[in-house]
């Protein structure tokens, strides 16, 4: 790759985009910061208030705005603008619509010479991943989406309210679809260090609680939505989290929307999966062990995205 160390253009400068750009700015993620958007007066207006974080941000970190040709030599392009999830849709309602934005994007990207790493968070994300991967031409590891990290982040604060421990005690997991036919793995998930299984065991009662604690998590975006018109600061530090794990080639295991290449009995398809994260982008997807019925609903979840992909590309 030719490119900047350390340097993120971010395209689309919305709510989403914008608590990305701050929880960049808040952590000393990037070196530098480029906002783009169609907007270009507000953009400029929230560069301005960026770059007044930086005498108490943990180190320096310079935030512009500008064009396309700013992509050339950035090391990750960001990928948040679209049309926004209203109450009452799917992020599957938003797919037509969205994929032309994005199509139209990543030309403009690729047109600058552009070879970093994709990483989407246009709803619906799956299918706009795959989108981006298939316009761009990039090698599928460079390209991938925020997927179930938001979903994970979500479920793992509900699971630590349930048992009164620390979220960074609740190692759970939810995989599939970034909506309504994504499902959490139970037979993996350990909470203080035992498995939730052995918990079940000693508390019958846990399991039907955990299942109304997914059915929260899974609807988790329409409530607030409903009372605050989008969703923003979960997602924005879902993306932090992976645009670190990426320039600091951490290797870290994260559940991101990643192209599927025969794991989990599915082929050409991007979907949330934990995936080792690297300085080149997804290094490796890691299957799980899987129950029976978890396969089930998995295999469920991928066949609704590629009921909605075949609208857009029928060999998919």
């Amino acid at each position: 790759m030719k490119y900047v160390e350390n340097k993120v253009v971010l395209i689309g400068a919305g709510a989403v985009g914008i608590a990305y750009a701050y929880a960049l700015v808040n952590q000393g993620i990037a070196d530098e910061l480029v906002l783009l958007d169609t907007d270009e007066n507000r953009t400029r207006g929230e560069v301005t208030d960026l770059n007044h974080c930086e005498a108490w941000a943990p180190s320096p970190i310079t935030v512009t705005h500008g064009g396309y040709e700013e992509c050339r030599d950035a090391a990750i392009v960001v990928l948040c603008a679209g049309a926004a999830q209203k109450a009452g849709q799917t992020r599957l309602d938003m797919v037509g619509t969205n994929v032309r934005i994005t199509q139209d994007i990543v030309s403009e990207v690729m047109a600058s010479g552009f070879d970093g790493i994709f990483l989407v968070a246009t709803n619906p994300v799956d299918i706009l991943t795959y989108a981006t991967w298939r316009h761009s031409g990039l090698p599928s590891a460079q390209v991938l989406g925020s997927g179930t990290s938001l979903d994970t982040a979500r479920l793992r604060y509900n699971l630590a309210q349930y048992f009164e421990v620390a979220t960074t005690n609740v190692h759970a997991m939810i995989i599939g679809e970034h909506g309504d036919s994504e499902l959490p793995v139970w037979s993996a998930a350990s909470i203080a260090g035992r498995s939730l299984a052995k918990r079940i065991a000693a508390n019958p009662q846990i399991e039907a609680d955990i299942e109304d604690i997914y059915v929260r998590t899974r609807d988790a975006a329409y409530d607030i939505i409903a009372a605050k018109g989008s969703t923003s600061y979960g997602i924005g530090m879902a993306l932090a989290r992976i645009t670190r794990a990426i320039l600091s080639n951490q290797k870290v295991t994260l559940p991101v929307s990643a192209l599927l290449e025969g794991q989990y009995g599915q082929e050409g398809i991007y979907i949330g999966v934990p995936a080792s994260i690297g300085r080149r982008g997804v290094r490796e997807v890691v299957e799980l062990d899987l129950d029976e019925p978890e396969m089930q609903r998995f295999t469920a979840s991928a066949d609704t995205l590629r009921t909605v992909m075949r609208e857009f590309w029928p060999e998919a």
